[in-house]
């Protein structure tokens, strides 16, 4: 990766939890990932601030967080709005770095399980600049909105246990 080209998040991914403990990466989001982290296999996890889900992206992407602050706080006066930068700060820096190999697979640490109410399965829903990682369940809670993720997570969720998917 070029210094200074953004990683882009897109499309989905399903994993079943394997044996070991450990989830898949999807290669796309995987190939985004060590890009962003200029070769790096490291994935970087935090829970969503607003959704029981978790969130992912590359090592790149924290050289971002500066600016975002600053931008966020920026907004926030000009709408004469409460912001606390050690709190958005906590939220932005407070990720895990994992490790993934090479077919993308990884461990996710315990806490995360129970953050993003994980279980034995997770979708991945491709959003810009990170990527969100989600239990089937919470997700299908989502709503209007949602129906294109819901429907992509089922189909993938079918085909991983075996199914064709729906016709």
């Amino acid at each position: 990766m070029e210094a200074g080209k953004p990683v882009t998040y897109s499309g989905q991914g399903f994993s079943l939890l394997g044996e070991k403990g450990r989830f898949v990466l999807p290669p796309d989001f995987r190939k985004a990932v060590r890009d962003s982290g200029r070769g790096e296999r490291v994935l970087c996890l935090g829970k969503h601030p607003r959704w029981k889900c978790l969130t992912g992206f590359g090592l790149g992407r924290v050289e971002e967080f500066e600016a975002q602050l600053d931008r966020e706080e920026e907004i926030a006066l000009e709408r004469g709005a409460d912001f606390d930068r050690d709190d958005r700060s906590r939220q932005l820096y407070g990720f895990a770095k994992v490790p993934f190999d090479d077919s993308g697979r990884f461990v996710l640490p315990e806490r995360y399980f129970r953050l993003g109410g994980l279980q034995d399965a997770v979708f991945f829903q491709g959003g810009g600049k990170m990527f969100t990682i989600w239990n089937p369940a919470e997700l299908a809670k989502m709503g209007a909105g949602w129906e294109d993720a819901i429907e992509a997570c089922a189909d993938l969720q079918a085909q991983a246990l075996g199914g064709k998917g729906r016709k």
